[in-house]
């Protein structure tokens, strides 16, 4: 009777293995075919692109909330400017990654799965007249006047949970 537990026990963890294998093998991000991209890493949902324009930060908030979530075939909910940690996680900073050309003619090292139209994108964390904002060209982040746009994006998170 052992014999067939122990059998068992082996089945069901080599099968748990086998489909948690692509999470555990690298895979941090599966492509939902919706608009989104699912980062295992962090446990957030990424919209595949930026606002694809100039942004200021209040505008880009609004954005988020109002007129993103219909742009998208599914409806998920609790949309919002990611932190600067979670921007500077899709910031790929091997040497050797070429990275891509974005619209606005900057070239960035950001995750191919997501695609920004440029490289600057604005953060959830501000002062009382400045936001965070990380430069995706060169890897490193700068407070600016909320009020400002200039070839600043935006680009939606939700938490998972």
């Amino acid at each position: 009777m052992s014999g067939i537990k122990s059998t068992i026990v082996t089945i069901v963890t080599l099968c748990a293995f086998f489909l948690s294998a692509p999470v555990l093998a690298g895979d941090r991000f599966t492509d939902n075919g919706d608009g989104t991209v699912t980062d295992h890493q962090l446990g957030v949902m990424w919209a595949n692109t930026d606002n694809q324009g100039n942004i200021n930060w209040n505008d880009a908030n609004q954005w988020i909330k109002f007129t993103f979530p219909y742009t998208i075939s599914k409806q998920y909910d609790n949309w919002r400017l990611p932190t600067l940690a979670e921007l500077k996680s899709l910031y790929v900073q091997d040497k050797a990654h070429k990275g891509y050309e974005t619209d606005c003619g900057q070239r960035i090292k950001a995750v191919p799965e997501i695609k920004l139209s440029c490289g600057w994108v604005w953060t959830s964390e501000r002062s009382a007249i400045q936001a965070a904002i990380f430069n995706f060209n060169r890897g490193y982040h700068y407070m600016d006047r909320i009020g400002h746009y200039k070839s600043y994006r935006a680009l939606p998170v939700r938490d998972l949970k």
